[in-house]
């Protein structure tokens, strides 16, 4: 992927992840400056230790026929809130309706490309 098609997915993550803490309640960002680095390292998680996490998951998740990848969604949600200062998600299963959202958002925004 091209620099400028990196930065446009950044940028719309963070409008995303910004757009959920208006709409929920306990999920909370600073400011956008926050956002994008939520966004980044969102990324960087979801490269890295979400395989991971789905590999050992994977019985569960065959038993509950795909559902149980929006847990892990929510797993590496509240990693992300443990290392980002500004972010925060409280109360703790505030995360399962914040990744949901986030997915929903996601795909409508890969849509529109």
């Amino acid at each position: 992927m091209n620099p400028v098609g990196m930065l446009v997915n950044i940028l719309v993550s963070a409008i995303i992840i910004f757009a959920v803490a208006f709409l929920l309640p306990g999920f909370q960002v600073q400011s956008f400056w926050t956002a994008i680095t939520v966004a980044l390292v969102l990324g960087v998680l979801n490269a890295l230790v979400k395989p991971m996490l789905s590999i050992l998951t994977l019985p569960v998740t065959i038993l509950t026929l795909g559902l149980f990848s929006l847990v892990n969604s929510a797993i590496i949600l509240l990693f992300t809130a443990l290392i980002v200062p500004g972010f925060e998600i409280s109360p703790i299963w505030m995360a399962l309706p914040a990744a949901i959202l986030i997915a929903v958002f996601s795909a409508i925004a890969s849509r529109l490309k």
